[in-house]
This record gives C-alpha cells, sequence and structure tokens, in this order.
C-alpha cells in the first residue's frame, strides 16, 4: 500500500511539475530571451572596446545568423513555391541595408562610444519611433479621446523625458561593490577605452530611425515574400555581403578581418546561435502561445539586467541620470504597450505600428531575435516575428 501511494504521489508530483512547465513556457522563453540579450550586449561592449572592426562583426555574425536560420527555413518552409522576382531580392537588399547592415552598425558605433546601459535605453525607443513615423505618415491615428490613445500618448512623452533625461543629466555615479577597480575583469579594456557621448548619442538616434524605418520595410517584404524564415536567411546573408563590402572600401587591413580564438570568435558565434537562433524559436513559441504583444512587455528587463551586469562585470559606474531615464523609459514603453493593447480590444490594430522588442535584441533580441531586443538583440533578428500574424 505504502509503494503505491508513494507511486501515485510521485506520479502527482510529476504531472504537477509538467503542468507548471507547460503553463510557464511563454514566460520562461521570454526570460531566456532576454539573459542572451543582455550576454549580447555586455559581450559586445567589450569586444568592441577592445578594438574590434565593426563591419568585420557584422559580416561574421550575419553569417553566422544565416547558417543557424538556415535549418528553420529548409524544414518549416519547405514544399513551398518560392518566386525571387526583381521585387523580390529588392526589398530584401533594403531590409538588410536599412535593418541590419545600418541599424546595427549604428548601434554598435553607438556602444562602442557609450556605454551598454546607456545604448540599450535607446532600443526601448523604438515602438515610440515607429509611433510618431506612423504618425506622420497617416499609417497611425492620435486618438486622444479614447484611453489607449491616451495611454499611448503619455508613454510616448515619458520615453521622450527619458531619453532626454539619460543623454543631458548624469547626476552622481556610484559603483556596485566596495573595490570595483580589482573585481571588474575586463576592466583593462573597457574601463580604459574613451567615451564620447555626444557621438555616440547621434549614432544610437540614428540606429533608432534606422530600425523604424526597417519595421515598415519589413511590412513591404512580406507582401511580396511571405516567407519569414527564408526571407530572415536570405536578408542576413545579404547583410553578411553588404558589411564586407562597405567594410572592404573602409578598412582592407588582413588584421581588422582576422578571426582568432578568442573573445571576439566566442561573441559572433554566441550571437548567431543563441541570440539569433535559439532567441528565434523561443519567441516564436511565445508568440504562438501568448500572441504578438506578449514579447514587448519583457524588453525593460533587458535594460535591467544589462545595467546590473555592466556595474558587476564592467564595473561601469550606475549614473543618477541614466537610473532616472530608465524608470522613465520602462514606464512610458508600459504605458504605450498598455495603451496599444486597450486599442486592439475594440478595432484591428495597424500593422506598421506593431509591436518591436529589442532583443531583441538580439536577438532580436531578438530576435532574431530578442531579443530585444533584444536588438536582439540587438532588435536585428526579431523584428520578422514581431510584426502581427496573419
Amino acid at each position: 500500500m505504502s509503494t503505491e501511494r508513494g507511486s501515485r504521489e510521485g506520479k502527482s508530483m510529476r504531472g504537477s511539475v509538467m503542468e507548471w512547465f507547460t503553463s510557464s513556457q511563454a514566460l520562461l522563453s521570454m526570460l531566456l530571451v532576454q539573459v542572451f540579450a543582455t550576454l549580447m550586449q555586455i559581450l559586445s561592449k567589450v569586444i568592441l572596446a577592445q578594438g574590434t572592426y565593426i563591419f568585420a562583426l557584422i559580416a561574421y555574425r550575419h553569417i553566422v545568423a544565416a547558417i543557424c536560420v538556415a535549418p528553420f527555413a529548409l524544414y518549416f518552409e519547405r514544399g513551398r513555391e518560392k518566386k525571387f522576382g526583381w521585387k523580390v531580392w529588392f526589398w530584401i537588399f533594403i531590409n538588410a541595408l536599412v535593418g541590419m547592415t545600418m541599424a546595427l552598425g549604428l548601434f554598435y558605433y553607438g556602444l562602442r562610444d557609450t556605454s551598454a546601459t546607456y545604448a540599450v535605453n535607446f532600443l526601448n525607443l523604438v515602438p515610440i519611433c515607429t509611433f510618431f513615423t506612423s504618425m506622420m505618415c497617416r499609417m497611425e491615428k492620435l486618438k486622444l479621446k479614447t484611453w489607449g490613445g491616451k495611454a499611448k500618448s503619455l508613454g510616448a512623452i515619458l520615453c521622450v523625458g527619458g531619453a532626454l533625461v539619460t543623454s543631458l543629466y548624469k547626476g552622481k555615479e556610484f559603483y556596485v561593490g566596495h573595490n570595483h577597480a580589482h573585481h571588474a575583469m575586463p576592466k583593462s579594456a573597457v574601463g580604459l577605452h574613451k567615451t564620447h557621448m555626444l557621438q555616440g548619442t547621434f549614432f544610437l538616434v540614428g540606429s533608432c530611425f534606422s530600425y523604424t524605418t526597417w519595421f515598415i520595410v519589413q511590412v513591404k517584404l512580406l507582401k511580396v515574400f511571405p516567407f519569414r524564415y527564408w526571407g530572415t536567411m536570405l536578408a542576413c546573408i545579404m547583410a553578411a555581403i553588404q558589411g564586407a563590402v562597405i567594410g572592404a572600401f573602409i578598412d582592407t587591413s588582413k588584421a581588422a578581418w582576422r578571426l582568432q580564438w578568442n573573445l571576439q570568435l566566442l561573441t559572433i558565434v554566441y550571437s548567431g546561435a543563441l541570440a539569433t537562433a535559439a532567441t528565434f524559436c523561443l519567441l516564436s513559441r511565445a508568440i504562438t502561445i501568448k500572441g504578438p504583444s506578449y514579447p514587448p512587455m519583457f524588453n525593460p528587463l533587458a535594460l535591467i539586467f544589462v545595467a546590473i551586469s555592466e556595474a558587476i562585470l564592467l564595473g561601469e559606474p550606475l549614473k543618477t541620470g541614466t537610473m532616472m531615464g530608465m524608470v522613465l523609459i520602462i514606464t512610458g514603453l508600459y504605458s504605450f504597450l498598455w495603451g496599444k493593447k486597450n486599442e486592439k480590444s475594440t478595432a484591428q490594430p495597424n500593422v506598421a505600428a506593431a509591436e518591436v522588442s529589442t532583443t531583441m535584441a538580439d536577438e532580436a533580441t531578438m530576435a532574431e531575435s530578442t531579443a530585444t531586443v533584444v536588438p536582439t538583440s540587438s532588435p536585428t533578428d526579431i523584428v520578422v516575428l514581431q510584426i502581427e500574424r496573419k
């Protein structure tokens, strides 16, 4: 009897664990996306401070990303007829140029000249930039008479205010830990690298608008080539070619393009395998379960994770202005997302103002991913999944 009872209890416990895991898949997926995006930002900051050539990083990263996305394209979109006309190749080229080569290149230059926390703050402004651009192009209405419209407007104002506070006000600096100078691992590279905040800010603002343009271009691409995995893979290949050509014009030295068994190679492989392919799968799973409005809610977590990680691992100081701006941006982003969700309950949303991640970025994050988002996330690979499902 006791053996049978113990067996039943064991099965019941296993069933409860499996039930909890199943119900929490979307939550766990998004937490992993933000972790991947955080590590991507920290690794990128370190190798850029060490002098990694940015266009080489762009080219190699997208080669790895294309290789990692290829199995998904070949498996999930097999057997479907694909027509590669001049319109398809044109939009793939523009998609890669605006959303990968330019957006990621500008972001890397901004990240190199500022800090990881400061740079990720700007990734959270991408939905707001998309919103303003959509309004200027008359693709989105303000709708101030509705609660959703008011929340979106308030969120946009808070995000812009947060960006201004982050950029213009520094305030006091404080460090995490008592002996930061000795415990920050890559301090010799990151700590000694000179920052150019004004120049970096211009790069990051340019990156935001590049990502905004990318989301609109994605809509055009999906209309003429409705294959998301294939589109992502081909865009990654195109971005690798673009990065190599532009980079070769700027610097043809072998040292700039040489790969060695070091942190740079690890970052490139990581960006393709985890910050792109893995993030792509996790975002896809979360969107399938919860819908396209779910992933953007987790983007601010990457900002918090990056701020803490950079302070602990890299010995970077936390500035009062950055923390105040972070609070305003996170509050504004949630207000904006709530407003969009509230509008969706009464009307069909506009595709051009679809939710953003940074993963992603990678990965994007995303997501592909992400992850962020996390552009990724950088949001680099994530936007394909975050445009609304048809």
